[in-house]
């Protein structure tokens, strides 16, 4: 009996292809998306008859410098449904992620897309190290975030018995762990660190566990991050790519041979860096803004999106394809806090949103032991500065349950008298980020 999951074979044969193979197929898909998307997407046909180009001009790959880019906001002024390339009838799955407004960036899938996603994510398990017939945890968040069900769906495609636990419940999630014997977690780094903390406050030693691979990503992290995980619970530590906007987890992944950065898989994904100001590209190994063209998407189509992560490229080692170096920070203002994107923007629509309070307010970032954690300190309008104690209390309870709706993270917040918070002559100063300290 042939199982469904052996079909994927050893290797994905555009893993082992020379380069010149890969830079041909990329050549065909990438001028395939750019008819796709500039055929099905009015913001596209505009933004290329704009700039005086048409998909058939690029004969080349470095063509693709030539056209404009997309940015978040672009997906963001087209929401919810604008920068979809198939009738709605063909869109099987939305997922969606923040935007600096509240509003989400939206993504579809149609059913190709599901597939593809599925065949790159089982094509990172495979290359952390995990086969058909692994058990693997994963304690990403289902629901729109793309992080769970990408992740489950591709150790199914694999091969894989999937444990969808998603985030939190962290007793709960070591009882699993123990008692189902996972082979791979799927986590965040810091809260992989909180797992392993409440491992050690029940007893258990992880060395003694099966548990063997982790694999981590939605936020950024470290080698010395790498280090501590694998000397606390006796497993390899890897790295997993991806985004929303151009797919989810799953665009690159670090090899368990090398251990040296994500490998992008080019085949579906093409890659660029630019100098975050001016917009040229730059050649590999210079350090700048990460930019992705997707070459196979059919339901969201995603041309030279600016994902505004900091990193360069490098040669390919496991595989021909290229490789990421560790992602240095951003060029925005962006935050991550516990894998989840903020903006200090949509911190201050939901503190615009209660009438006693002013938009006056700072944010402070910090490490409460692995994990991170947000402060916000909020000013009184004027007209409300004698607000009782207790209505002070219920003014923080009301802004932090906008914030975890909205936004998805819990925070503190303290309530100060008007006038209370420094003010600016120029740029106001709102986040302290002590992680950098």
């Amino acid at each position: 009996m042939t199982l469904p999951h052996q079909k994927l074979g050893p290797l994905d044969p555009l893993e082992t292809a020379s380069i010149d193979e890969l830079r041909h197929v990329q050549l065909q898909r990438l001028r395939w998306s750019l008819s796709h998307a500039y055929t099905n997407v009015p913001f596209y046909r505009k933004a290329f008859d704009d700039k005086g180009i048409h998909p058939m001009d690029v004969n080349i790959l470095s063509d693709l410098g030539k056209l404009p880019f997309t940015t978040k906001a672009d997906l963001r002024d087209n929401y919810p449904y604008g920068m979809f390339a198939t009738p709605m009838r063909d869109i099987v799955r939305i997922h969606a992620s923040s935007g600096t407004t509240g509003k989400p960036t939206v993504v579809g899938y149609t059913k190709n897309d599901i597939d593809t996603w599925a065949t790159v994510v089982a094509r990172s398990i495979r290359a952390a190290g995990g086969h058909a017939g692994d058990k693997v945890h994963v304690a990403y968040g289902y629901g729109l975030f793309t992080g769970g069900l990408g992740a489950h769906y591709g150790a199914e495609k694999l091969g894989c018995t999937v444990i969808p636990m998603s985030g939190g419940q962290t007793e709960k999630q070591v009882q699993l762990i123990r008692d189902f014997e996972p082979d791979i977690i799927m986590v965040t780094p810091s809260y992989m660190l909180n797992i392993a903390d409440e491992l050690d406050r029940q007893g258990i030693d992880p060395h003694k566990l099966p548990l063997r691979i982790g694999i981590f990503g939605a936020e950024p992290w470290t080698d010395s991050m790498r280090k501590e995980l694998e000397e606390r619970l006796g497993i390899q530590a890897l790295d997993i790519y991806g985004l929303s906007e151009v797919m989810g987890p799953g665009v690159g992944q670090e090899c368990a041979e090398t251990k040296d950065g994500p490998t992008i898989w080019e085949d579906h994904f093409y890659p660029e860096i630019i100098d975050p100001n001016t917009g040229e590209v730059l050649p590999d190994g210079e350090y700048g803004e990460l930019v992705f063209t997707s070459l196979t998407k059919e339901a969201l189509p995603i041309i030279r999106y600016r994902t505004r992560d900091l990193t360069r490229l490098l040669p390919g080692t496991a595989r021909p394809m290229r490789r990421i170096d560790k992602i240095t920070g951003r060029s925005d203002d962006m935050l991550i806090i516990r894998g989840v994107n903020v903006f200090p923007t949509q911190i201050e629509e939901q503190i615009l949103k209660m009438a006693q309070l002013a938009p006056h307010y700072e944010i402070e970032v910090y490490r409460d032991g692995n994990l991170d954690c947000m402060d916000i300190r909020v000013e009184l309008k004027p007209e409300a500065s004698a607000a009782e104690a207790d209505t002070r209390q219920q003014i923080c309870k009301e802004l932090q349950h906008h914030i975890k709706s909205y936004i998805g993270i819990s925070t503190r917040i303290e309530v100060c008298e008007s006038g209370r918070l420094a003010r600016s002559e120029g740029k106001a100063k709102r986040v302290f980020d002590k992680r950098k300290q």
